[in-house]
């Protein structure tokens, strides 16, 4: 089999000496056999391997993440039912004629919510699935590819225990929807919006760790783990492809799209369904990849939002996460263009070209660090703009 080197992954081994601790990437899919196989790593990548292992090691002893570990219940109230808040969500409680002050519990059912969109409200992390989720993507990945490296089963029994924590253990396991995921507050009925399909947006990690044990015949990935996560897997992709929330979502036009097939891929990539996976990247880059990148290399869906840096470098993740995924299954799409010939690389250059400050975003410069680096990975830096961005 050839196997090529993944975009960025030059830099993802060799630069993490420069990366406080471990970087959490909103999204990240590494070819298993990149890592596999390490005649095809780069050279002197020694800083990069410790800090991989050091990294997977601190974040362990922070799990496992279970979504049964919430003290605030949907409203079906089932603890295994994944749940959240949206982000930009706030009550507004000015005409609900109470005479005295209202307790949270109570201003969750009375007042009703609006979006104040690029305002996180804080007390989204009262019920914290999602970000638990994103800590067990970061540590299934981290530890797979410690085990890649060292060989030690002690990484490979992390991701089995964590996986396993998640999605199989009758305990605790998270049942394979997201039906209640970003419910939106107020009173009436209280149901989860399309969304809050982003909150798995991490899924596409949790495939690459997996996927490395399975291709690396690594003996804690049994048979009977296998197939419950098969099990699993199957009932999750029937409601990505069939549930109303899921199709919303699937119709977006921006990120909130991009990373739903990027999710839907990784999924049937983990299911060893190629056919599928087939299907999704090409009903992407068939739809709505079509409308995302203008000739000028602008992204119009996310140049419109209150943070159009930040959603700029948002959305490039989640195309360079498609563009990885399908080269995983033999496509390359890193340069097919847009019906108006914008490409991956137009549309990096040309959010590089932006001040973050300008826009009250300065918090955003290392989200596009992450773009650059894949993207000089991929064409080349002749002109050295990539490393001189980079040396910010």
């Amino acid at each position: 089999m050839h196997i090529s080197l993944p975009p960025s992954l030059l830099s993802f081994l060799t630069c993490f000496h420069v990366v406080a601790a471990i970087t959490s990437y909103p999204n990240l899919f590494v070819d298993p056999n990149f890592f596999l196989n390490k005649a095809l790593w780069p050279k002197n990548t020694q800083l990069a391997e410790d800090a991989i292992i050091q990294g997977a090691k601190d974040l362990a002893v922070q799990g496992p993440w279970a979504v049964t570990n919430k003290t605030i219940l949907p409203p079906n109230n089932d603890t295994h039912t994944y749940y959240s808040w949206p982000p930009y969500a706030w009550p507004d409680c000015s005409k609900v004629g109470n005479k005295t002050v209202l307790t949270p519990e109570q201003i969750w059912v009375t007042c009703p919510y609006v979006t104040r969109d690029g305002e996180f409200n804080p007390d989204q992390h009262l019920v914290n699935n999602t970000g638990a989720f994103m800590a067990l993507a970061d540590t299934i990945f981290y530890n797979a590819v410690s085990w890649s490296i060292t060989g030690s089963d002690s990484y490979s029994k992390q991701v089995i225990t964590l996986f396993s924590t998640w999605f199989l253990n009758p305990n605790t396991y998270m049942k394979p929807n997201l039906n209640y995921a970003q419910t939106l507050r107020g009173p009436g009925v209280q149901i989860g919006q399309h969304t809050g399909v982003l909150d798995l947006k991490c899924m596409a990690k949790i495939a690459s760790g997996v996927l490395m044990l399975k291709l690396g015949k690594n003996s804690d990935w049994t048979v009977e783990i296998d197939n419950g996560m098969k099990n699993w897997l199957r009932e999750y992709i029937v409601w990505m492809t069939t549930n109303t929330l899921a199709l919303q979502e699937r119709a977006s036009t921006n990120n909130h799209g991009t990373f739903y097939f990027n999710q839907l891929t990784a999924l049937y990539l983990l299911a060893n369904d190629w056919a599928g996976a087939n299907a999704t990247l090409q009903a992407y880059y068939s739809g709505i990849y079509q409308n995302q990148i203008l000739a000028s290399g602008e992204q119009p869906f996310e140049a419109e939002r209150t943070h159009p840096y930040h959603y700029r470098a948002y959305n490039l993740a989640g195309m360079i996460t498609m563009a990885r995924l399908a080269g995983y299954i033999g496509w390359d799409t890193w340069s097919l263009p847009t019906k108006n010939n914008g490409t991956i690389q137009k549309a990096t250059d040309y959010a590089m070209s932006f001040d973050p400050a300008a826009s009250n975003e300065s918090y955003a410069l290392n989200e596009m660090f992450y773009v650059v680096g894949d993207v000089a990975s991929k064409f080349g830096d002749p002109s050295g703009k990539y490393k001189a961005f980079l040396a910010v």
